[in-house]
């Protein structure tokens, strides 16, 4: 079902960002999601196109499948780092765009609620009700 509706969303809206890689916008009711696709397939075809990052990959995962707990020192952690450092972790957004972002995201942005009135607690025993 949310497939449908991510391509449904694609038919009908145009990217906020158009390049070098597409970001789409899409509201949700406790803020907005980003559609990142258009990169992270660009992140996954430079890996699968590149043999030396794919069995760093491949490494990476059967290093996860063996270890038993977290240690920062593992060498699956240099591995995702060499990975990352080909393929990026960040989304270039340039000129204009940037601020096309922006304004789009906050447009989307959830409307913060009015303020509830307050309502003032009941005057005890002997107080100036009595």
């Amino acid at each position: 079902m949310n497939y449908i509706r991510l391509i449904w969303h694609r038919m009908f809206r145009r990217p906020v960002v158009t390049g070098p890689h597409r970001i789409y916008l899409r509201r949700i009711p406790t803020g907005v999601l980003l559609d990142l696709e258009n990169f992270l397939t660009y992140a996954l075809t430079t890996i699968a196109d590149d043999e030396e990052l794919l069995g760093q990959l491949l490494e990476y995962s059967a290093d996860r499948a063996a270890s038993t707990g977290h240690d920062g020192h593992a060498p699956e952690s240099l591995l995702l780092e060499q990975i990352i450092a080909v393929v990026g972790a960040e989304v270039p957004v340039y000129g204009g765009e940037v601020t096309a972002l922006a304004d789009q995201l906050r447009e989307l942005a959830p409307k913060p609620r009015p303020a509830v009135a307050r309502i003032p607690r009941q005057r005890t025993e002997g107080g100036a009700a009595a």
